[in-house]
């Protein structure tokens, strides 16, 4: 009898530490995801596009589809990856990083282009001529969970960074809640988003009341305006966080000339407001000065991508098999 009372003390007392355990990747999960938010903001506000222009009854399909990616993109592929690097490698995450924001850079940089000289997709074309849309919403969910990559690696860096564990099993778990966690907030917020016009339908044709038929007959009207911005501040947002890792980046690679004068761009523009608003307008001027610079760098990356990278890409992925 006494030794199965020592046993379940040992249990209790194993149960209290994992409880422990639990509460500590609760709590560091928590702060982490919080030195995030700038970087979720971005990336609920570029997912929204990807359903643009399919039937509604395939929005949700497609954003599970891009939120199942995106899971992956963080669990699977990131999270041993990031842990590895942490550990093993540390001075290989700046360069990774800064050719996650080149991406970002040339993603945006071309859709302004596209914008400003506006020229047809030959693919979408012969899709569209075609009545495929089964392929385009392929494409379409390839390039989400391929950009959900950039930001999804931005994200889990950023968490790493501001982890403060014991060990390798407490970071992994860690950082494990902030990718589920991330991933939940984002596309439960874009799927949200893209549905809230069939939700000002319904109130449009059922609400019991006027104020509710009005409700939702004003967010039917207010719903491709608010894509339209959505579209925009993701555009933006992919040329500001480009640009701010790739600033950051060569900072840490000892190229901080840029990085400093910007630094003190925004301090000075800062401190010509008055005192309630310093920061916010540093902040604000420190991400158009960032976003210039990405946008800049975008463009110059748009002629080395297209007649270059791509052309290679199609080559080596063209060449027959041999058996």
């Amino acid at each position: 009898m006494s030794g199965l009372l020592a046993l379940l003390d040992d249990v209790a007392g194993i149960a209290k530490v994992a409880a422990s355990s639990v509460d500590d990747v609760v709590a560091a999960a928590g702060k982490a995801g919080a030195k995030t938010a700038g970087v979720i903001i971005d990336d609920a506000a570029v997912t929204p596009k990807y359903v643009q222009g399919f039937a509604p009854a395939r929005e949700l399909p497609i954003i599970w589809r891009i939120a199942r990616g995106s899971v992956f993109n963080k669990i699977v592929l990131l999270l041993p990856v990031a842990l590895l690097l942490a550990n093993f490698a540390p001075w290989l995450i700046t360069p990774l990083l800064m050719i996650g924001g080149s991406y970002l850079c040339f993603e945006g940089a071309e859709k302004i282009f596209h914008a400003l000289f506006p020229h047809g997709s030959h693919v979408i074309e012969e899709d569209m001529k075609n009545r495929d849309p089964g392929h385009l919403e392929e494409q379409k969910v390839k390039g989400a969970i391929k950009t959900d990559f950039i930001l999804s690696a931005e994200i889990m860096t950023i968490a790493l960074a501001a982890i403060e564990a014991p060990n390798l099993w407490m970071q992994a778990a860690t950082l494990a809640v902030v990718g589920l966690g991330v991933t939940l907030a984002v596309y439960g917020s874009v799927a949200l988003i893209v549905k809230m016009d069939d939700v000002g339908l319904y109130l449009a044709q059922n609400a019991p009341t006027p104020i509710g038929r009005g409700l939702g007959r004003g967010l039917v009207k207010a719903m491709p305006g608010v894509m339209k911005t959505l579209s925009i501040v993701g555009t933006a947002a992919m040329l500001w966080v480009g640009g701010s890792i790739i600033i950051h980046g060569m900072e840490v690679l000892g190229f901080g000339w840029l990085g400093h004068h910007i630094h003190d761009w925004a301090y000075a523009v800062g401190h010509s407001v008055s005192e309630q608003w310093v920061k916010a307008a540093e902040w604000i001027a420190k991400a158009t000065m960032d976003g210039v610079f990405g946008l800049a760098w975008g463009f110059v990356l748009i002629p080395l991508a297209t007649k270059v990278i791509a052309p290679m890409i199609g080559k080596s992925s063209s060449k027959p098999k041999t058996h």
